[in-house]
């Protein structure tokens, strides 16, 4: 429903980016504009999706791993605007991602049980160890969720190598805020969208980051 007026929005007023520019950016009913990031974000998951076309072809895993990715896309701006990540994604997400390990073969059933204990454990230890030092809370639950469920899909490697690349680029943006503010202020940085870009990052460029990483520290294969 438009978020001004209430009113419901028909089916051919909600097809992707074309109802948007036939409506010219504002609601049928009542005039309001309508925010450029709707069209945005529903280009990027086109964008996805013919990325994932091209690599997977018209496949079930293909199909599975734009699951992966609509998901995270959600994930990234439910967590930007509210700092939740909601477990009606992230539950049914982990399910999906172990089941399928079964069928499709992208990865082992193994790996993907790992990929999900080891995901969740590394942070839970993190937020334990955390609130144990500064007795408060500075990673939420849905975090070790999304992780987990990153690790069903995407198995152990895939857990190591978002963990990583997520800390890293979440550290640099997390600095560059954080000299931006008055001194003393906490800033509250969602960590979900962090954690889906190196998810998104593995699924799509990992062996040549890890190649690139490798070479650049010197370390013989």
């Amino acid at each position: 429903m438009c978020p001004s007026c209430q009113a419901k929005i028909a089916f051919y007023d909600n097809v992707p980016v074309a109802s948007y520019l036939w409506l010219r950016g504002r609601c049928r009913h009542c005039g309001t504009a309508i925010s450029l990031r709707y069209p945005l974000i529903e280009l990027v998951s086109g964008l996805f999706a013919v990325a994932i076309f091209t690599r997977y072809g018209l496949s079930w895993e293909g199909f599975l791993l734009y699951g992966l990715v609509a998901a995270l896309l959600v994930i990234t701006f439910i967590d930007i605007d509210h700092q939740i990540i909601p477990d009606v994604i992230t539950y049914p997400g982990i399910g999906v991602g172990f089941l399928a390990s079964f069928v499709l073969g992208h990865i082992t059933y193994k790996e993907s049980l790992f990929g999900i204990v080891l995901g969740g454990g590394i942070l839970f230890l993190v937020a334990s160890g955390y609130y144990l030092l500064t007795k408060r809370e500075g990673m939420g639950g849905g975090d070790i969720k999304l992780l987990a469920m990153i690790g069903a899909f995407l198995g152990w490697k895939g857990v190591i190598f978002t963990i990583f690349v997520g800390s890293a680029i979440g550290t640099v943006v997390g600095a560059a805020l954080a000299l931006r503010t008055q001194r003393g202020r906490r800033l509250p940085i969602p960590f979900g969208p962090f954690l889906s870009l190196g998810a998104l990052l593995f699924l799509f460029f990992g062996p040549q980051i890890i190649g690139w990483y490798v070479a650049l520290m010197g370390w013989k294969p």
